[in-house]
């Protein structure tokens, strides 16, 4: 076996998962062995490339689903003060790594863009109630709730344009959110991970993965050359996205029985036209439909990607059987299983209303689309626009607390008892909670070595409100963002 395909480490997929874990373990570990394999011609090709997803950088300013209504008709905030929280914890790492001068350039990745809450008509009170409940914290103090046109259209002009002066309409503003290109931190990590002696092979796909004593075994394709090559690590993560599936059912561990997948492809309207490109300069999102699952999300964003301001819409979904945009149209009917055909079939039976909505906007026509546009921006004019494919996602299902297949919207890590081998399943928030994802990784396979003081030292480092309760981050806020808010070349508001 050629030695440079033996690794204590091995990481499948080229995306910003394997690449913040293997930034994380080599700067907590230099002398640690770590080889990157992924199966298409570049990293960062499939979900976070720019074009395939959001760009977000999701902290629960602007996204409604993260602040559902009780049964009493309260707001529950407990998970958007989560969500906040992870990507704190996100925008310290790439800080450290600024620092470190692992990445370079700031504002090729990230930009501070305000977040907008937009709704109209019924959702207006529901606008008022998450405002009102959101700022008794004081992450949120600083959001600006507003129903004058004026005001609305001084933030977002082009939600003003043609407006119907009858429609009641309310906006929430937060001026510190973040635009973030997740491929572009992707290719940076990678940069400084090669130059440390780390091996990425792409055009190389794990077809197998097999236990054999204390070492995995893997099974790759050369895809250039055809060959067929055999590696073996003690430590596997698989951090393919969709890919990710079929991988962990052939790795046979206990914990990824019963899980299944249901790909949902999206699309964007993106803007042609520069000079309403120029108009607008925020996230604005608003309310789902009643029905709709919370990944129909509509939105209109501005984004930067490779130094150009750019403008879309969406997303909206179409549906294949592939579980990645280069993936076969065999992968969702070979993942079928004993194990996961009941949970599939109970998910399926519960989630009608996803499959009605799948099958609407399968059938959705450009102008279709553009009409939703026009809820956000009302003058849109169908020759400025043109339809994007964007990312493929898998979502989760698997059992819930009765033991029922439930369908999943989330970010999900899955780790052998042993700890020899880890998995992230679902979609977003996953890129924004990434550095959390992978510590949660760490704290589950390297158990060991993170009480460590040492480890324990550089984590406090790298990320200093990791392990820090609410509270704490609270009374600390100022403190601990000051530096890497400058580092980052960003301005936070203050609270």
């Amino acid at each position: 076996m050629n030695t440079k395909e033996e690794s204590e480490i091995i990481l499948i997929g080229g995306g910003i998962m394997s690449l913040t874990l293997a930034t994380f373990l080599k700067e907590l570990d230099p002398t640690r062995s770590i080889t990157i394999y992924e199966a298409l011609e570049d990293i960062a090709t499939e979900s976070s490339m720019a074009w395939n997803n959001a760009g977000t950088g999701h902290q629960a300013l602007c996204e409604l689903n993260y602040t559902p209504r009780r049964k009493d008709g309260s707001i529950d905030i407990a998970k958007s003060l989560v969500i906040n929280q992870q990507f704190e914890l996100s925008k310290e790492f790439w800080a450290y790594c600024v620092e470190q001068e692992i990445l370079q350039n700031p504002s090729s990745f990230i930009n501070n863009i305000p977040h907008i809450s937009f709704v109209l008509d019924n959702n207006v009170e529901f606008l008022k109630a998450r405002f009102d409940a959101l700022t008794t914290c004081p992450f949120y103090k600083n959001m600006i709730f507003t129903q004058d046109r004026d005001e609305i259209a001084e933030f977002a002009p082009l939600l003003m344009q043609g407006r119907d002066t009858s429609q009641n309409l309310a906006l929430t503003l937060m001026k510190s959110g973040s635009d973030v290109d997740f491929g572009a931190i992707t290719r940076g990590l990678c940069r400084s991970l090669q130059k440390n002696g780390v091996n990425v092979f792409t055009q190389h796909k794990v077809t197998d993965l097999k236990k054999q004593d204390a070492y995995w075994e893997l099974t790759i394709k050369d895809k250039a050359s055809g060959s067929i090559k055999k590696a073996k690590a003690r430590f596997v993560f698989i951090g393919a996205g969709g890919g990710a599936f079929p991988l962990l059912q052939k790795s046979g561990i206990r914990e990824s029985r019963g899980y299944a997948g249901f790909p949902v492809n999206g699309l964007w309207l993106v803007c042609k036209n520069q000079e309403v490109i120029n108009l607008h300069s925020t996230k604005v999102y608003g309310k789902a439909s009643v029905g709709d699952p919370p990944m129909s999300v509509p939105h209109l964003d501005t984004r930067f990607i490779d130094g150009n301001k750019e403008l879309m819409f969406g997303p909206f979904a179409s549906f294949n059987t592939r579980f990645l945009k280069s993936g076969s149209l065999l992968d969702f009917p070979l993942s079928v299983r004993f194990d996961n055909l009941l949970p599939m079939i109970q998910a399926g039976l519960d989630n009608i209303s996803l499959t009605t909505y799948l099958i609407k906007q399968v059938f959705l026509s450009k102008s279709g689309r553009v009409e939703r546009l026009r809820s956000f921006f009302p003058q849109a004019q169908s020759e400025d626009w043109e339809v994007q494919v964007a990312g493929q996602r898998v979502q989760i299902i698997k059992k819930d607390s009765s033991g029922r297949g439930s369908l999943q919207f989330g970010t999900e890590v899955i780790a052998s008892q042993d700890g020899t081998l880890s998995a992230i399943l679902g979609a977003s928030p996953g890129a924004s909670t990434s550095v959390d994802i992978i510590l949660e990784i760490l704290e589950s396979c390297f158990s060991k070595e993170m009480a460590l003081p040492q480890w324990q030292e550089k984590i406090a480092q790298m990320v200093p409100s990791y392990r820090n309760t609410l509270e704490e981050n609270i009374a600390r806020f100022n403190e601990l963002r000051s530096k890497p808010a400058n580092t980052l070349g960003l301005v936070f508001e203050s609270i």
